[in-house]
């Protein structure tokens, strides 16, 4: 099995407070792997070290290592925008940009110097098919993508996502600010995305993490408490504190 992300030795610090202990374990290609814990354990730090985010924010410092495609990804000579095109993310609340639903979808390709209509139409026709929002959309592009429900607006930011061709997707609690069945949909896409796609979720729902991933980390205090197939992590735990989280015990 091909490793997209090989992580050893993984330490963060912001200032003087260590947010994340000696991290260690592979992330494979076209697999949903999914991050659990108690808020506060580390689970989106971790999520952001994977496309340097953290680098955004003052006095975060990060050592170990982190090899992306075999390549360190903290390195010197890491071309970090390149890295966030490769690795894309979406966030918590969706966030569409004050604009068209055409728009946000072609505002990435545009950046990337794409001009031609035809072209820009043709990626933004895919990404939103296989965000599953074109049916939903293709009679109203001009509208602003504020006025679409939440649900739609996090779709929206998936197809933006996509537009960019990425190899990885990171998604940091995306259907938190949902309802059921926006959740559902969510859900279904992920399953249908680790098709083509590398997706690694943090969630505080463990039956989302149960339904929808292949791999499962449990974090707790900065540490990855354990790391495993979601199968084995939910059924047979190694470690105590596992058991207790998952058993709702505590957290």
């Amino acid at each position: 099995m091909n490793k997209v992300f090989d992580v050893s030795g993984l330490n963060l610090f912001y200032g003087e407070k260590q947010a994340l202990r000696n991290i260690e374990l592979s992330i494979y290609d076209k697999k949903v792997t999914a991050l659990i814990g108690p808020s506060g354990c580390g689970k989106s730090t971790f999520l952001r070290t994977l496309n340097r985010m953290n680098d955004l924010i003052d006095h975060c410092k990060v050592d170990g290592h982190i090899d992306y495609q075999g390549l360190p990804i903290y390195d010197k000579q890491t071309d970090v925008i390149s890295l966030r095109i490769k690795v894309g993310m979406v966030f918590q609340k969706p966030n569409p940009f004050p604009m068209s639903i055409y728009d946000n979808i072609a505002y990435g390709p545009r950046c990337q110097g794409i001009k031609s209509k035809h072209a820009l139409d043709d990626i933004v026709k895919t990404a939103l098919e296989q965000a599953a929002l074109w049916e939903e959309v293709k009679d109203r592009l001009k509208d602003s993508a504020l006025a679409l429900s939440g649900g739609q607006q996090q779709r929206l930011c998936i197809a933006r996502a996509l537009a960019m061709k990425p190899e990885v997707l990171l998604m940091d609690e995306p259907t938190s600010a949902l309802d059921p069945i926006a959740t559902s949909k969510i859900e279904d896409l992920i399953l249908q995305l680790k098709n083509q796609y590398t997706i690694v979720i943090v969630t505080h729902n463990m039956q989302q993490a149960a339904r929808i991933s292949d791999y499962t980390a449990f974090f707790l205090l900065g540490e990855m408490v354990e790391y495993e197939t979601t199968e084995i992590l939910f059924s047979h735990p190694r470690d105590e504190r596992t058991e207790d989280y998952i058993t709702g015990r505590f957290g």
